[in-house]
Parts: structure tokens; C-alpha cells; sequence
């Protein structure tokens, strides 16, 4: 969404293709800016929590998996 806009002296916005001088445009807008950065951040955090959630699910399936092995499953036909 922004070019390096914490490091730039001279920030620019890029949105739908279109660039922006960050320090020109109003308060109102720059508050949107940084609350859309802020949602953006919160999405990477938490897809790399889903990522984390996903492999230790994985990791319990095979672990499941590997235990059941000495169980005898019920026959088909009953429950």
C-alpha cells in the first residue's frame, strides 16, 4: 500500500495504481492509511497463526494416526 513510508522523508501512497505524497493529503486520510496498515499487519499475524494452527494440527492426525495403528477399528456394518 505505501512505498516505505516509516523510513522515506517523503512517503508516497500508492493505491489502485496510483501514487500519493503521503505528507499532502489530510489528517482524515493519513488516520486511514495507518488504520489500513494496521489491519494488514493483524491479517499477517493471523494467517501465520492459521499456518501454525494448520501444522500442529497435521502433526496430531499423524500422531493419531500412528497410535491407532495397534487399535482394532470396528468392523464395517456396526456402530
Amino acid at each position: 500500500m505505501t512505498d516505505s513510508a516509516a523510513n522515506n522523508p517523503n512517503p508516497v501512497l500508492t493505491f489502485e495504481g496510483k501514487r500519493y505524497d503521503l505528507n499532502t493529503l489530510p489528517d482524515e486520510l493519513k488516520e486511514l492509511v495507518r488504520g489500513m496498515q494496521v489491519a494488514d499487519a493483524q491479517l499477517r499475524m493471523h494467517e501465520d497463526t492459521l499456518k501454525v494452527l494448520a501444522v500442529g494440527r497435521q502433526s496430531m492426525a499423524m500422531q493419531l494416526n500412528e497410535k491407532l495403528q495397534s487399535v482394532a477399528p470396528i468392523p464395517d456394518g456396526q456402530s
